[in-house]
């Protein structure tokens, strides 16, 4: 029953695509042909007496009237006008034969005209447009004058108002804008100078082809420097939010180093080994940073084994005694341990501290932690598990005896106690040798800097 539904079903929908078809078929031909044209209009069958040569001299007489047609000669003949002799370009053929479709009764035009190979021929329109176009710019010519005069006028207005750098500079968030806002304002004044002077000079078709023009190089430019504009428009909105100051140490897309300078194209900075380190500031905009200097308060991590029959609290709350009696080591917030992973043969505990990186560098008051830290955990009698390997052989080669029974253990001979050196004895003030070449470098450059001190850090 389902199936004979279905195909029933089936029949059904072909039938009325069918029927779709056909009544939709006339309606898409009816629409994809195009209009008839007009019909042509009917050639009486016995000529009109004198109208061939009414149509001559009316054509002559109109030829007459145009300077580039008069050497053309005309016949008529049944209403068919032919036209011929020498002209300098098809152009001026072209538009004879046009008029002479137009004049009434004539049926068909023949061309028999030749484009003249004469020097002096091909040489004579090009001679008079010229001498008109320069008898056009002589009577001109006081227009043109002024118009000169109000262009410079106006540019040089915009040019001295575009020189008022300090202005600028004081109304704007920082130099590199006040900048900006200067070279707007001279691009701004002569583009204005430009519009103003051709207008007064009636060039308003010259005015529309050279904005037109220069629009499509604009955008044309624009592709061809996308990268370029987005670096200097990235430089513009680093430069006003200010994400860091000089000398602050960041990381930037994981690039470490400390910030020497922020310029027009690229942040500029100083890794912890020395070298210089140049970030382009469209990849600066859009990156993470990671500013350590924001925050002086900083946290330590680092890791220490125990074995695994000791008692981890215990050797927790030793490594945090060890670590809060540490000078460098802040008491608010408190150091602290917790128990990271529990192994086969040891437990791992992890112990944090916060210290002051002004007064501690970073690496040093972790490295000193990190031995304080061991040295309390040992002197409590705790162990540092060593790696413990089990080697298994189920088979001997015949004829080897092997002694699997447990060897008698030695008792351990004492060790020699190493002399430590006390961990407040050793320095971990911040170095200041990359602070003191980054300064020597700002004062030595030359570069703008666009980092002000003055500004709020986002």
């Amino acid at each position: 029953m389902m199936v004979s539904g279905l195909a029933r079903m089936t029949r059904l929908v072909r039938v009325v695509l069918c029927l779709a078809v056909v009544w939709l078929a006339p309606l898409a031909s009816a629409q994809e042909q195009p209009a008839p044209e007009p019909p042509a209009p009917a050639i009486s069958a016995s000529p009109v007496e004198g109208a061939d040569q009414a149509m001559k001299e009316r054509l002559e007489r109109i030829y007459d009237q145009i300077e580039t047609l008069r050497a053309l000669n005309v016949a008529v003949a049944d209403g068919v006008v032919t036209i011929s002799g020498l002209v300098p370009d098809e152009t001026i053929s072209q538009e004879a034969l046009d008029i002479a479709r137009r004049v009434d009764g004539v049926v068909a035009v023949q061309d028999r005209t030749h484009v003249s190979v004469a020097v002096r021929e091909r040489l004579s329109p090009f001679v008079q447009r010229s001498v008109s176009m320069w008898n056009k710019t002589v009577a001109a010519a006081p227009l043109i004058l002024v118009a000169l005069f109000v262009f410079v006028v106006v540019a040089g207005l915009a040019l001295w108002v575009a020189s008022w750098k300090g202005l600028w500079r004081r109304v704007t968030p920082n130099l590199f804008v006040g900048d900006l806002v200067s070279q707007a304002i001279r691009v701004v004044g002569v583009v204005l100078a430009l519009v103003v002077a051709l207008n007064l000079a009636g060039a308003t078709a010259l005015m529309g082809a050279i904005l037109g023009g220069a629009g499509v190089i604009g955008l044309a430019v624009g592709f061809a420097v996308r990268d370029s504009l987005e670096n200097y428009i990235s430089s513009i909105m680093l430069s006003l939010r200010q994400p860091f100051r000089a000398n602050d140490h960041v990381v930037i897309e994981g690039n470490e180093g400390k910030v020497v300078r922020l310029t027009s194209r690229a942040t500029i900075l100083m890794t912890l080994a020395g070298n210089h380190l140049r970030i382009p500031n469209a990849m600066v905009y859009k990156a993470i940073i990671l500013n350590y200097t924001r925050n002086p308060e900083r946290r330590m991590d680092f890791q220490l084994g125990v074995d695994a029959n000791d008692d981890p609290q215990a050797a927790i709350a030793t490594g945090v005694s060890a670590l809060a009696a540490l000078d460098f080591v802040l008491d608010d917030p408190e150091p602290s341990g917790v128990i990271d992973t529990v192994g086969d043969s040891n437990i791992v505990l992890s112990f944090r501290a916060w210290i002051n990186q002004t007064d501690a560098d970073f690496l040093k008051a972790r490295s000193q932690a990190i031995r304080a830290t061991k040295m309390a955990v040992e002197e409590a009698g705790f162990t540092l598990p060593e790696p413990i390997y089990r080697l298994r052989i189920d088979q001997f080669p015949p004829g080897v005896k092997v002694d699997v029974s447990e060897p008698a253990r030695e008792a351990p001979k004492p060790k020699a106690k190493p002399v430590f050196a006390a961990p407040d004895a050793v320095s971990v003030k911040p170095e200041d040798h990359l602070d003191a070449k980054i300064a020597a470098e700002r004062r030595e450059t030359t570069d703008k800097d666009l980092l002000d001190s003055g500004r709020p850090v986002e």
